[in-house]
């Protein structure tokens, strides 16, 4: 009977799942200050006043195809 190596299936590194980030050194993959989220209010916002710039540049475009 021949003894084959053992394999874990869980990977000691989580961060190297994809072979890009495997390639990376250590210092790199720690990563460091996560980026801050901006709140959901300017979202609203942010959100509300593109969809106002785009409904009233449609509404140009088409005003002026008609006229």
């Amino acid at each position: 009977m021949q003894h084959t190596k053992r394999r874990s299936l869980v990977m000691t590194d989580e961060g190297s799942r994809h072979p890009f980030l495997a390639s990376l050194p250590p210092h790199i993959r720690r990563g460091g200050q996560a980026l801050a989220v901006p709140g959901r209010r300017s979202t609203l916002l942010q959100d509300a006043r593109d969809f106002l710039i785009a409904y009233c540049a449609c509404f140009l475009a088409v005003t002026a195809f008609i006229a």
